[in-house]
């Protein structure tokens, strides 16, 4: 009779870790997707993330030749001029890893002569989630960038968040009932 109660335990553990990790782990977008960050392919970047929706946990990548390349995060004046001399950060490996840790603006452009003027730039536009009130706010650096717009979905108001909170709060739900018996 313990051995089965075990078994179901470590069952019940393994489904929901293999459930949880999509939504505690975050996507990882390649920025430019197979392009990566170039100013050579006539990227749209603009065009790419409008079409992605970002997370907090999401984790975004930089791939470029770092000869000709990097990337810059700066204000949204900054991101508007091309003006990379105030950076909030400067990021110049190749191969950057970046983690979004709060919702917002997130303005990115390559630094070197002209890159930026044709177009070589990202906005990564962040939502808030349905985080609760009690949770402390992190301190955003300065912009002046209009409001984030309400990312396109049914309609209902509802979001993938959301959704995914509540199906793994059943999966959780179904699986203590298992373990019960």
């Amino acid at each position: 009779m313990g051995f089965g109660f075990d078994m179901r335990l470590i069952v019940g553990l393994v489904v929901f870790s293999a459930l949880t990790s999509s939504l505690i782990n975050g996507e990882v977008y390649n920025v430019g997707d197979s392009d990566g960050w170039t100013s050579v392919s006539n990227v749209d970047y603009k065009h790419w993330a409008d079409t992605k929706e970002f997370h907090v946990g999401d984790t975004i990548i930089f791939r470029y030749n770092k000869e000709f390349h990097n990337v810059i995060q700066v204000s949204y004046e900054n991101y508007k001029t091309c003006n990379a001399t105030n950076p909030y950060a400067t990021y110049a490996t190749g191969n950057d890893s970046i983690t979004i840790k709060y919702p917002g603006h997130f303005f990115y452009i390559c630094s070197f002569p002209q890159h930026c003027q044709s177009g070589q730039t990202v906005d990564i536009r962040v939502p808030h989630s349905l985080a609760p009130e009690s949770a402390p706010q992190p301190t955003l650096p300065p912009t002046s960038a209009p409001p984030i717009p309400p990312v396109p979905g049914n309609g209902t108001g509802s979001s993938t968040l959301t959704t995914n909170c509540c199906f793994y709060a059943v999966v959780l739900a179904f699986l203590a009932s298992i373990l019960a018996y």
